[in-house]
């Protein structure tokens, strides 16, 4: 399969931040760059031929979906997009029909992010919705319903301090006021496709420029007004390493 890469970072993804590292975000939280038609490209495989393992959806979870679909769908002709009430055409010139019925796979079809519904039950949040077709090392069955903690358990660095902070962050997130995060790993291929179960070994190196390809997450958290839902708007960047700027 032809690796699918960018040839840059936005210019504030170059310095690494302590967890949670959460920022204001400052400009647009979608984004359309040089990789948008072949990343689409592979979506649309993985949503037509591996739709339970990209796509997940809560039936209480619904009203946010078509939420967060409406929002997606106000934001688009600002990057290109010509939407109308029944189809969107997209940068690479795909026309879309926006099956409001089929929220998540809707979006999954427009836009390059993946996009993560998280919703207040009880005293936690938790994962009632998804389409993620480029899992960085986790599986969408193992983590749909579950809690934030219990999302974050195998990652070593996030510790029960880290989880209290980010629920408390979770909690605090406004309306109107997104905000971003970035993570960095390594990769010996360039897949985008990279699910592993929470049992299996981890397939990234244990820390930087130890891999051919180097892989970040742009991480967006927003708040839906009328659900209250929290969006993770995953945006996927991989470079060959020959091409990762030196990282602040």
């Amino acid at each position: 399969m032809t690796a699918i890469l960018q040839t840059h970072l936005p210019d504030d993804m170059r310095m690494a931040r302590a967890l949670p590292g959460i920022q204001p975000e400052r400009g647009h939280w979608l984004r359309v760059d040089e990789a948008y038609a072949a990343q689409m490209a592979r979506r649309e495989v993985l949503l037509a031929e591996q739709p339970a393992d990209v796509l997940y959806l809560d039936p209480e979870a619904r009203p946010a979906a078509e939420e967060l679909l409406g929002s997606v769908l106000e934001c688009l002709p600002a990057l290109d997009f010509e939407v109308s009430e029944e189809r969107a055409i997209c940068p690479d010139g795909r026309c879309i029909a926006l099956d409001r019925a089929a929220p998540l796979e809707t979006l999954g079809r427009l836009c390059q992010n993946d996009f993560v519904l998280m919703e207040q039950r009880e005293d936690e949040h938790v994962l009632t919705g998804a389409v993620l077709c480029f899992p960085a090392s986790w599986r969408l069955s193992e983590k749909a319903g579950r809690p934030l903690t219990d999302i974050h358990v195998p990652v070593a660095e996030y510790t029960g301090d880290v989880a209290r902070r980010v629920q408390r962050l979770f909690d605090g997130i406004q309306v109107g006021r997104p905000l971003w995060r970035f993570n960095q790993l390594w990769y010996e291929d360039p897949e985008l496709f990279q699910p592993r179960s929470q049992f299996e070994p981890r397939r990234v190196g244990a820390g930087l420029r130890n891999g051919p390809y180097y892989r970040t997450e742009r991480q967006t958290l927003l708040r839906l007004p009328q659900s209250r839902a929290v969006v993770f708007a995953i945006h996927t960047y991989v470079l060959a390493g020959a091409d990762v700027p030196p990282l602040d």
